[in-house]
C-alpha cells in the first residue's frame, strides 16, 4: 500500500517510538501522587479564617483581580505562574478588570476554569495610588 524507502521507514518508526515514550510518560505522571507545594511566602499568606457561626471555619474571602499579586493568583485551583503571569499581564495591558467574565479574555482560561473560579475572585475598581503631584503641569 505504501512504498516507503528505507530511510523513510527509520523515520516512520523513530517518530512512533517517541509518541509512544510520551504517551508512556503522560500516563506515568498522572499516577503519581501531586508534590507538596512549596512554603508560601508569609506575605502572601492570609489571616486564617474566623470560624463562622456554626464552629467552621469561614469561607476566604474572594480575591480581588485589581490588586491580586502573581503570587496570590498562582495559589487559585487551576492557574499557574504561567496564567497568572498572564493575568497580571492583561490587567498591566488593558487596565483593571471591570467585571470578572474579563478573565474570559485572558489566553488560557477557558469556560471551564473561568466557572472553577468566579466564586473565588472579584473586581473592585483600582485605586490610583500616584500622588497628585505627578498630574501636575510643570508651569505650576
Amino acid at each position: 500500500m505504501f512504498d516507503l524507502t528505507p530511510g523513510e521507514r527509520r523515520g516512520a518508526a523513530v517518530l512512533v517510538v517517541i509518541l509512544m515514550l510520551g504517551t508512556v510518560y503522560d500516563l506515568w505522571r498522572t499516577s503519581q501522587p501531586a508534590a507538596p507545594q512549596p512554603p508560601v511566602v508569609a506575605s502572601a499568606v492570609p489571616a486564617p479564617p474566623a470560624p463562622d457561626s456554626i464552629g467552621g471555619p469561614a469561607a476566604p474571602a474572594p480575591l480581588d483581580l485589581n490588586r491580586a499579586t502573581i503570587a496570590q493568583l498562582d495559589a487559585l485551583p487551576g492557574i499557574g505562574p504561567v496564567l497568572a503571569a498572564r493575568i497580571t499581564e492583561q490587567r498591566r495591558l488593558h487596565g483593571s478588570f471591570r467585571a470578572t467574565e474579563e478573565l474570559l479574555g485572558v489566553p488560557g482560561i477557558g469556560p471551564r476554569l473561568f466557572a472553577r473560579l468566579r466564586p473565588l475572585v472579584t473586581t473592585a475598581p483600582r485605586v490610583d495610588t500616584a500622588p497628585d503631584s505627578a498630574f501636575r503641569t510643570r508651569g505650576r
